[in-house]
């Protein structure tokens, strides 16, 4: 038995949460088991839950500030887990990735510019481009089967002289794959060479599985640290999504003014006194707690994917090497996308992400969050081998 209980039941109904509260609106239907939105049922560490009681028993609430410990509690946890130095000045408080990413598009690119993604992929890279009037060009993944490659070579051929910046999410949401050195490597050289800006979103970095090792992408070569913006979070890992712990590190200093200055213009760099407590607390303490979810995720994966092969053969996990995201292989249904999205909602009675919304290479398949006690893993199955 571990320290922390991954199988307690959490009500998190009439919680505002996201994940429980919006089933009608967004699936049309709210008597649904949620296993869509990117946030956990587990309570999040109580190493965690214990500072923030502590700042909140002392009852003031005033202006607060990046403490050097704050930035300490990066940099500490970039060297230890991921073996990537990084210094105070490359670091700043960002109110969310997704924010980052589109504050990234406004300073370094202009309306119809090129952003390349590689779908299917975190459909908000997409989303934002687009809203932000930026064409999205698409250098989909290559699939094999079990999991995604890069197509280096495809992705060159589509760089013009409009393409600016380039997407990564890595590791890679939905398909779950931790990108090795020699094709970041490629990246980096391929995006240095033709002047198009990476931003790495590695929002999942610190649930690498099986013994996998995250590589940020800004360590991997020199050309890709000068020709990068990372943007990071503790919130998968600690399931601390709602209080908005997001940083961006940049190592190059031309883009690091530039990038700091927009912050700065709209006090955009500012954090809140629980977004720069929790990480803190994440970072210091939270190491055993991690180690702890990692195991029990993997557990969970593992009898996900026994179950599908003995109960659903035709539904196939695409087993993660990080992350609490199950992406699911269900072309063997042989439905179309509306039939099967109805078939995990209308019949099944489960909210899943729906594969199509992470690019036309997604159908056919759907993405499941493990990351709940097994047991809830377990009723969603039998519903979903019944439905079947």
């Amino acid at each position: 038995m571990g320290k922390y209980n991954f199988d307690q039941i959490i009500n998190r109904k009439n919680s505002d949460s996201l994940k429980y509260g919006v089933l009608k609106d967004r699936f049309g239907r709210d008597d649904l088991l949620p296993l869509w939105v990117a946030d956990m049922d587990f309570l999040s560490p109580p190493e965690i839950t214990q500072a923030l009681a502590q700042r909140v028993e002392e009852g003031v609430f005033g202006y607060s500030y990046a403490s050097s410990d704050y930035y300490q509690s990066i940099i500490n946890w970039q060297k230890k887990q991921h073996q990537w130095e990084v210094k105070k000045e490359e670091i700043s408080y960002i109110p969310g990735v997704v924010k980052g990413i589109a504050f990234v598009l406004e300073v370094f690119s202009e309306k119809d510019d090129q952003i390349i993604i590689q779908p299917p992929v975190y459909h908000p890279f997409r989303i934002i481009s687009s809203l932000h009037d930026r064409e999205v060009i698409n250098n989909p993944l290559i699939f094999n089967g079990e999991q995604y490659q890069m197509d280096i070579d495809g992705l060159e051929k589509l760089i013009t002289h409009k393409t600016k910046i380039l997407i990564l999410s890595n590791p890679h949401n939905p398909g779950g794959r931790v990108w090795s050195k020699e094709e970041l490597t490629r990246l980096a050289e391929i995006c240095y060479k033709h002047k198009v800006l990476v931003i790495s979103d590695e929002i999942h970095s610190d649930l690498v599985l099986y013994g996998k090792k995250h590589i940020p992408f800004a360590s991997v070569s020199e050309e890709a640290a000068q020709n990068s913006i990372t943007l990071n979070a503790p919130s998968k890992t600690f399931n601390i999504a709602g209080i908005v712990t997001s940083y961006s590190i940049i190592k190059n200093k031309q883009l690091r003014e530039k990038y700091h200055k927009y912050l700065i213009s709209s006090e955009l760099n500012d954090g809140t006194i629980f977004a720069y407590l929790a990480l803190q607390a994440a970072y210091e303490k939270g190491e055993d707690w991690m180690i702890e979810l990692k195991a029990y995720l993997e557990k969970n994966i593992k009898f996900v994917d026994e179950y599908l092969k003995k109960n659903i053969p035709q539904i196939k996990a695409i087993i993660p090497e990080a992350s609490f995201l199950l992406w699911l292989d269900c072309r063997d249904l042989n439905l179309t996308q509306a039939q099967l999205t109805s078939l995990f909602i209308n019949e099944a009675h489960l909210a899943l992400n729906d594969g199509a919304m992470f690019g036309k290479e997604g159908k056919g398949f759907m993405r499941l969050n493990i990351g709940c006690p097994q047991s809830v893993l377990e009723k969603a199955l039998q519903q979903l081998k019944e439905s079947v």
